[in-house]
């Protein structure tokens, strides 16, 4: 059994990183094989080529070895903060270099014509943690929770990953101790729950 863990925060001593190694902990206690991801430490390009934009496959080893565990995960961690209501620069070039046409989706004719796409991934559930400084009634009900529809439609669903736990956590910034150990256990709990579905 075998887990991707990808955290797309610059601050290594970060709440986000506090939620990966929560993840990470849970899931090798459970018996996962387990890689955590941390894009800034790892000097991640986010930057699509010329090529790879015409749908040709990378030549980045790097961005070949995050499809090559990609496509093996049973379970993805996905863990950033809200960046105007979409992830951060460099999680969005993690998405566009790794959910790459023809490694995680497809089209029955073989080019994108505007058909329904074919999801390639086998990963069963993935947990996709964010955090902000909107408080969350805000986030929903004025800018209707963005992250939510580009995660679960947009990306995951897109590409054959049809169960998502997705939780936004904040607001960060004025965030106690207490709040935030309450916050690693729920995760914990969500993690252990995601565990079932593999």
């Amino acid at each position: 059994m075998r887990a991707q863990i990808i955290i797309g925060h610059p601050a290594a001593d970060s709440f986000n990183h506090a939620l990966a190694e929560q993840v990470r902990e849970v899931w090798q206690k459970a018996g996962y094989d387990v890689t955590l991801h941390d894009l800034t430490a790892e000097g991640f390009d986010p930057c699509l080529t010329a090529a790879e934009a015409r749908g040709a496959a990378t030549e980045d080893p790097l961005v070949q070895q995050h499809i090559e565990e990609l496509r093996a995960s049973d379970l993805l961690g996905v863990i950033h903060p809200n960046c105007w209501g979409a992830p951060p620069a460099i999680m969005k070039g993690w998405i566009d270099r790794v959910f790459a046409p023809n490694a995680a989706y497809t089209f029955a004719k073989g080019d994108d014509m505007g058909d329904e796409p074919i999801g390639l991934l086998k990963t069963r559930a993935a947990l996709v943690l964010n955090t902000g400084n909107t408080p969350q009634e805000r986030e929903k009900n004025v800018f209707g929770d963005p992250l939510e529809r580009i995660w679960r439609d947009c990306v995951l669903d897109f590409c054959g990953i049809e169960r998502m736990e997705r939780r936004l956590f904040g607001v960060i910034a004025t965030s106690s101790a207490a709040e935030r150990a309450a916050w690693l256990a729920e995760v914990e709990q969500l993690a252990v729950r995601l565990t079932d579905a593999t």
